[in-house]
C-alpha cells in the first residue's frame, strides 16, 4: 500500500479495509490514465480497469462484514457486487455488459472502439469510482483529473438507463 493510502485509511471514518483503500487509489489513477489516453481504445480499456478496481474494493469492503458464503462456482465480480451492496445493481449489471467490448478493445479485435464511446464510459467511470467511494464512506480521495464535461453521463448516484452500446 502506497504512504498516500496509508495516510487516508489513518484518516478515515469508518475504517475501510487497506486493500480497500488500494484498489480505490488504483481505480483513480487508472482513470488518470484513461483521461491521458488518445486512441479510443486504449481510453476504453483503462476506464473498464478502473471501474473492476472500484468494485473490487466494494466487494473486498463489504465481504469482509457479509456472511461468508461459498458458492460452488466461480462468480464474476460484477455478479458479486449486487450481492454484497445491492444499491450498486445497475451499475453491475451496465458494466458487465460491457466486458466484452473491453476484452475486444484490449485486443484490437472486432470493430474498433469510437471516441464518442469511449468517453462515455471514462463518464461512467468517474461517476462509478465516485459512488463507490461514497459508498464506502470514502469521500475525500481526490479526483485525478478533472472530468471535461463531455459525453453524455448519468448523475453519481444513478446507474446508466442507456443501452451500452449508445449510438454516435
Amino acid at each position: 500500500m502506497s504512504m498516500k493510502a496509508q495516510e487516508r485509511q489513518d484518516q478515515i471514518k469508518p475504517r475501510v479495509a487497506p486493500s480497500a483503500l488500494t484498489l480505490l487509489e488504483s481505480a483513480r489513477q487508472g482513470l488518470a490514465t484513461g483521461r491521458r489516453q488518445t486512441p479510443p481504445a486504449s481510453k476504453y480499456a483503462a476506464a473498464h480497469l478502473a471501474v473492476l478496481r472500484a468494485a473490487a474494493a466494494v466487494v473486498t469492503a463489504r465481504s469482509a462484514s457479509a456472511t461468508a458464503t461459498h458458492n460452488r462456482r466461480p462468480q464474476s465480480l460484477w455478479e458479486l457486487l449486487p450481492t454484497v451492496e445491492p444499491a450498486l445493481s445497475g451499475w453491475a449489471a451496465y458494466f458487465a455488459a460491457g466486458a466484452r467490448q473491453r476484452a475486444v478493445a484490449e485486443g484490437g479485435l472486432s470493430r474498433p472502439v469510437s471516441a464518442r464511446e469511449a468517453e462515455d464510459l471514462l463518464c461512467d467511470a468517474e461517476n462509478f469510482v465516485s459512488l463507490a467511494e461514497k459508498t464506502l464512506g470514502v469521500t475525500d480521495l481526490p479526483i485525478a483529473d478533472a472530468h471535461d464535461g463531455t459525453g453524455a453521463a448519468p448523475g453519481p448516484d444513478a446507474p446508466p438507463t442507456a443501452a451500452f452500446s449508445r449510438p454516435d
